[in-house]
């Protein structure tokens, strides 16, 4: 019985993550970014900038982690360059990790209904099922995350998978930035608490370590070099001037702003501390985990918490029950849960639910230990049989509103609400201008949206040799982001219609509502597959 609940529940992530995955969302520029560079590694070799094999893919300059670039590689180049081989990888990793998290969840508190609740809420969980849809690398990250603690905890007592849980380790830090800081952390914790085992292999474990630190050469290499590691400085703590801003307002209220007691209270190391601690608890607040989740459209669903209604309850009966029963396993948990969004309050968008998007494993740990707790204690103390039902019942049909109104949010109010959070309208723009762009000798599309030139390479499944050799990268901005103007016969930029249109003879020229008057020689209006217009197309 206990086998066929987790294929139920591994079959339901499954439904979860793959039902309409190449349609919805729409494909996002950094997921198109990298299906087209997995797609020039195959045709070329090279990246799409020409970097041959590279750890970090220029991609934005924003120097993305690779791994993830090719796990998608091999997809493309069976299935070619569509939605589906982007985000395969992705959904799979997101499956596999609910069945990864109950064999966790067994060897740290040996308990089979707890492991099973956990992989089932993890199964439903809004922020792993909107993560897991999408070529996100953090949720890859995650999932060698979790697969790294697990075999960490096996290979106490079997070497060889104290191996993969190191290599799996690594492979996270290959994936995603925010591993960089969370998983050195974590992996000293599971040393701290487990030292006792470890001291017994000791010899074997150095030597682990001194294999995993060669994998890890190519990487703390390609760190030393300042156009990556300046990316991170763009989205860094100290990018946000507001704490230096508070500190010179500090110190002028001061009748001595250049005294020493206005330089010891009022300087960057206690301001920017501060500004960290505010971004680190802001993770923890309950409106960003159970009612309205992240501030970034695109990482988060209308009027949805990163967790459930339900789990508010449930993490909080845990803690109870935690307290009065803390065992080893939860030393892990609970140091899992206060290092997971380190990463993200390092930047100056806190919380995030992306950078901290591993979180999702302990509190999903915590809340299934509160509803095994709650219903060993009806069961224990509720002597009448009916009114147990119903308190069961109850407790059923809280979980399944909370689930059903998530899915109701997902698939049919959040691209109406949100049409902006990804690149909705490219692929019919893309579709058309292949079908009708062939006589005009200028493509000029709007950069109203984010970074059209990518969805445009994607869906014309353009050259990888002849763009390499063709185009140009625009210095960054005040993010650190960099984009190509043009390739080709099509050119990206803001439109300007009266001067767009008189210097621009033979062109089609695409803009949004407000860049393309009512009067122009309009041939088609582009919708999304939400329904929103998102460009019109003028016949110059």
């Amino acid at each position: 019985m206990k086998k066929i609940l987790l294929i139920l529940i591994v079959v339901l992530a499954f439904v979860l993550r793959f039902y309409q995955l190449d349609s919805y969302p729409a494909l996002n520029a950094d997921e198109a970014a990298i299906g087209y560079n997995a797609y020039s590694l195959i045709q070329t070799g090279k990246d799409e900038h020409g970097n041959p094999w590279p750890i970090h893919f220029q991609s934005f300059n924003d120097y993305k982690p690779g791994l993830y670039f090719y796990l998608v590689l091999p997809f493309v180049k069976v299935m070619g360059l569509n939605e589906w081989a982007v985000r395969i990888p992705g959904a799979t990793l997101g499956v596999l990790t609910v069945l990864v998290l109950y064999f966790l969840v067994k060897e740290l508190f040996k308990n089979e209904k707890l492991a099973l609740i956990s992989a089932f809420f993890l199964s439903i969980s809004p922020w792993h099922i909107h993560f897991s849809r999408g070529g996100w690398e953090v949720n890859a990250a995650t999932f060698f995350i979790t697969v790294g603690v697990w075999l960490f905890l096996k290979g106490l007592k079997n070497p060889k998978l104290m191996a993969i849980s190191f290599i799996s380790f690594v492979a996270s830090l290959y994936t995603y930035h925010a591993a960089r800081i969370a998983v050195p952390l974590l992996g000293l914790s599971l040393i701290i608490f487990n030292w006792g085992e470890i001291k017994k292999n000791l010899k074997i474990f150095i030597i682990l370590g001194l294999i995993a630190s060669i994998f890890l050469f190519p990487l703390v290499i390609d760190l030393t070099k300042g156009s990556i590691t300046s990316r991170a400085a763009g989205v860094g703590l100290f990018a946000d001037l507001g704490p230096f801003s508070r500190i010179n307002e500090q110190r002028g209220e001061h009748n001595d702003f250049s005294g020493l007691i206005a330089k010891v209270i009022h300087n960057k190391p206690v301001n920017y501390g501060l500004a960290f601690l505010g971004n680190w608890t802001k993770h923890f607040w309950g409106e960003f985990l159970f009612l309205s989740g992240d501030e970034i459209q695109r990482n988060k669903v209308p009027e949805t918490g990163q967790m459930y209604l339900f789990d508010f309850i449930f993490i909080v009966i845990g803690f109870i029950f935690i307290a009065k029963n803390f065992k080893t396993g939860w030393k892990i948990v609970f140091s899992w849960l206060l290092i997971a969004p380190l990463a993200s309050a390092l930047t100056f968008q806190s919380p995030h639910a992306l950078r901290a998007q591993n979180m999702v494993i302990p509190l999903v740990i915590i809340s299934a230990y509160g509803l095994t707790s709650l219903l060993s204690l009806i069961k224990e103390k509720i002597k009448i049989k009916n009114l147990e039902r119903v308190i069961w019942g109850i407790i059923g049909l809280l979980i399944l509103w909370n689930f059903g109104r998530y899915l109701h949010m997902y698939y049919i109010h959040m691209a109406k609400e949100y049409p902006y959070s990804s690149q909705y309208g490219l692929k019919e723009l893309v579709s058309y201008v292949k079908e009708n762009g062939e006589r005009f000798e200028k493509i000029i599309v709007t950069n109203r949206y984010d970074q059209p030139y990518i969805l445009f390479l994607f869906y014309l499944k353009y050259p990888p040799a002849k763009f390499q050799a063709e185009h140009t990268l625009t210095g960054k901005d005040n993010y650190g982001f960099s984009t190509v103007p043009n390739f080709g016969k099509y050119y990206f930029g803001e439109i300007n219609f009266s001067k767009t249109q008189p210097e621009n003879p033979n062109s089609l020229i695409v803009g949004t509502d407000e860049e393309i008057p009512k009067e122009a020689n309009i041939i088609k209006d582009i919708y999304g597959t939400n329904g929103y217009r998102y460009f019109r197309i003028v016949a110059n």
